[in-house]
This record gives C-alpha cells, sequence and structure tokens, in this order.
C-alpha cells in the first residue's frame, strides 16, 4: 500500500512540475526573431509620346497605404478647369531581403461631359460626371528594379518598390 501510494505522489510531482513554466520563458512556444521594421519607397511612373514623364512616391513600411491627390494638369469643361484626382492604395509584404508581394491599385478620374443646355445668345452650360478608371493587380517586385506593370499604344505605366535607405 505504501508503494502505491509513494507512485501517486510520484506520479503527481511529475504532473505538476511539467505544468509549470520555465523560469524566465514565456509558455507556449518560442517566439520568432522579429524582424527590424524598414520604410519603402514606392514608386509609380507613367508616360506616352503626349505627355511628359509623370510618377507619385509614396514612403510607407509594410502593411496598407492609400495616397489620393491631384494631378497638375486639367480637364476643360465650358471654360471651368476640371481637376483630374489620382489614387494610388494597396499592400505591401516583404517576402523576405530581396522581393515582396505588392497589392496595387492606381486610377484616376476622367471627367466627361453628360449633357449640355443652350441659354440666351451664345451661353450654354454643360453637366458633367467623373469616370474612375485604373489598374488593380498584385504581383511580386524586386526590391530596387523597375518593373513595367501595363502598358497599350497610349504609354506605359512602371513602378519601382526600393528600400527607403538605399
Amino acid at each position: 500500500m505504501k508503494t502505491l501510494h509513494l507512485l501517486i505522489v510520484a506520479l503527481f510531482a511529475a504532473i505538476v512540475c511539467q505544468a509549470q513554466p520555465v523560469p524566465g520563458h514565456p509558455p507556449g512556444p518560442a517566439p520568432e526573431a522579429a524582424k527590424d521594421p524598414v520604410n519603402y519607397v514606392i514608386r509609380i511612373e507613367w508616360h506616352s509620346e503626349k505627355e511628359n514623364l509623370k510618377f507619385l512616391q509614396l514612403l510607407t513600411g509594410e502593411g496598407q497605404f492609400e495616397l489620393n491627390t491631384i494631378q497638375k494638369n486639367t480637364v476643360k469643361i465650358n471654360d471651368n478647369d476640371i481637376p483630374i484626382t489620382l489614387k494610388m492604395s494597396g499592400s505591401l509584404t516583404a517576402l523576405d531581403g530581396d522581393k515582396g508581394r505588392l497589392q496595387l491599385f492606381l486610377g484616376r478620374t476622367v471627367p466627361y461631359v453628360t449633357g449640355t443646355a443652350f441659354g440666351l445668345g451664345k451661353t450654354s452650360a454643360s453637366s458633367y460626371s467623373q469616370m474612375s478608371v485604373g489598374v488593380n493587380s498584385t504581383f511580386i517586385v524586386k526590391f530596387g528594379k523597375e518593373q513595367t506593370i501595363q502598358a497599350d499604344e497610349t504609354g506605359e505605366i512602371s513602378v519601382l518598390v526600393k528600400l527607403a535607405d538605399k
């Protein structure tokens, strides 16, 4: 009977000791080494035969980003300058030190006339709307290497993602 009692106490002690955390070590699996946070520069360039080189550039870390801005040139509708807005949004995930996954939306609004009303004499007024156009894609980028992401007969768009300190 004493042997059975000692065996039960030893078994209980073994179970309790295994359940106790090791001092100085948090419970659960060992944490992975944290990556040093870094900043990236995302630069989008587009050009055509009719226009000079244009670009958007954004400094961001890993994760989501969004940029909304207005283009320098405008569209004239009935002597009114209508702005063209630009939008760049997406997310960046570093896969290793040399490459990452970029999910990117790049678009703009394009104003167009939806109707015209004529008044007395030579006056007229137009109503207009804006249509959103752009590209939405996910691709792998090699940091520091420019890539063409869209091309057609009107021009091409390229992207460059690089570490901010390089």
